[in-house]
């Protein structure tokens, strides 16, 4: 059974609450004033600590939605060729 992004989060809440570090805490007070896009920032690292804390990742809904296109990309046999993969590496520099 996969555990939503509510249960992960209420799972742990009021024991952070009570071990938070007091620094964290302050951060935490002042991230609310924070642009959008710098808390969607802050966000991401978060899920990645928590991810490595926990071996559990949970997609945000973009990520979803993207895993979910390319699954319907190969259903629809829109996908290149292994060759065509490892040049594509190779212009990156990646191979």
């Amino acid at each position: 059974m996969r555990s939503s992004n509510a249960d992960v989060a209420g799972r742990g809440a009021a024991r952070y609450d009570v071990c938070m570090t007091q620094t964290a805490k302050e951060i935490l007070r002042r991230v609310e004033a924070w642009p959008e896009e710098d808390q969607e920032e802050l966000a991401e690292a978060a899920r990645e600590i928590e991810a490595r804390r926990t071996g559990i990742y949970v997609l945000d809904q973009e990520e979803e939605a993207a895993i979910r296109e390319g699954l319907a990309e190969l259903d629809r046999g829109e996908w290149v060729s292994e060759e065509e993969m490892k040049s594509f590496w190779k212009r990156c520099g990646v191979i």
